[in-house]
């Protein structure tokens, strides 16, 4: 069994290398530019519910959740009528990252209460921290590698420790992008759940970066360079353990935020360049034009008649004419399910399964 310790046992001046510094200052740039972008969106809400969708698709798939967009938009739309359990997983994984942004923005803090709140959210049971032994990691041939805290007081003095260091940057002078990459190895180690530790620990990485100011909203999410580098994150991870190769797995932190926050700008882009779009021409073209049908249709790839009559405060005879309208014109595309209709931004699905 290995023996945790807490992260103020280490020395931030080993964190103080060339690589990771040079490592740090493009990823402290390309977040800088991550979080001017987001805000030049009239709308924050866009940004939240259509990204925070598409990270929880990536996330749950490291756990081996997997859902297409299509599943997932159509359970966002119409939760009632769509049985696709590994969709509802992926959309509480959304809803948990909603709360703990929620709780960051009113208190400013990320204590154990909130993460508890989290992976109760998520998980829907309230378990709370393990009071039984954890799983142990093994290895494809059966070989233990690791075994996380098995004693519960263990378990609540070390979270305790890690509320303490997420909470009060001067216990470890370092950059916050550095802390976020320890405080994320030390939540997976200590594995405090029954179940949810992995996505729980991924709703963390981003809640840091609001907390420490360099987001504004909760947008940069790593879960997809996880996955594509996922034999590298798990070699890494446990090389901290075997080897104490912190500096490894700091640059491979640094990295994931680089490149993801240039995904996300990308993204982001995207978006605005087609709500835009979509503004000036049914603006040009239909005289029920108005910002509130805009921002509605941009807050869900997929729509329905109910979401334009609650976002426009319309009958459901004048919204349903506005989007039977937009299908004929293009912007969006009409679909039955059962005996009630949804429609398909066409736009912003394209730019969120990738196929713009």
């Amino acid at each position: 069994m290995s023996i945790l310790l807490s992260l103020e046992t280490l020395d931030p001046s080993r964190f103080d290398t060339p690589p990771i510094l040079k490592r740090l200052a493009s990823a402290s740039r390309q977040l800088a530019e991550l979080k001017g972008i987001a805000a030049s969106i009239p709308n924050q809400g866009i940004l939240i519910n259509t990204l925070g969708l598409q990270e929880a698709k990536d996330s749950s798939e490291i756990e081996n959740i997997v859902t297409t967009h299509d599943e997932l938009f159509k359970d966002d739309v119409w939760p009632e009528a769509f049985a696709n359990p590994a969709a509802k997983e992926v959309l509480r994984y959304r809803q948990a990252l909603h709360l703990g942004y929620r709780l960051v923005r009113e208190t400013g803090l990320i204590t154990a209460n909130h993460i508890i709140d989290m992976q109760a959210e998520l998980e829907r049971n309230n378990a709370g921290f393990r009071k039984l032994p954890g799983t142990a990691l093994k290895t494809g041939a059966g070989q233990t590698v690791y075994t996380p805290p098995q004693d519960p007081a263990e378990i609540i003095a070390l979270m305790g420790d890690l509320e303490r260091f997420i909470n009060d940057g001067e216990r470890f002078p370092v950059d916050p992008l550095i802390r976020m990459a320890l405080i994320h190895h030390q939540f997976e180690s200590i594995h405090p759940f029954y179940d949810g530790n992995g996505r729980t620990g991924r709703i963390l990485n981003v809640l840091y970066l609001v907390k420490e100011g360099l987001l504004d909203v909760p947008v940069l999410y790593l879960s997809r360079h996880i996955v594509r580098t996922k034999a590298d994150y798990y070699r890494l991870l446990q090389a901290v353990r075997d080897a104490d190769a912190w500096e490894e797995w700091v640059l491979y932190m640094l990295e994931a935020v680089e490149q993801t926050a240039g995904q996300t700008i990308r993204t982001i882009h995207a978006i605005k360049a087609a709500l835009f779009d979509y503004k000036h021409r049914i603006r040009e073209e239909y005289k029920f034009y108005s910002q509130d049908l805009i921002n509605s249709l941009f807050m869900h790839p997929y729509t329905k008649i109910e979401f334009v009559e609650r976002d426009l405060g319309v009958s459901r005879i004048t919204a349903t004419k506005y989007l039977d309208t937009l299908d004929a014109g293009g912007f969006v595309k009409k679909q039955k399910m059962g005996r009630s209709n949804y429609y398909i931004n066409l736009a912003l699905d394209g730019i969120l399964s990738g196929n713009r």
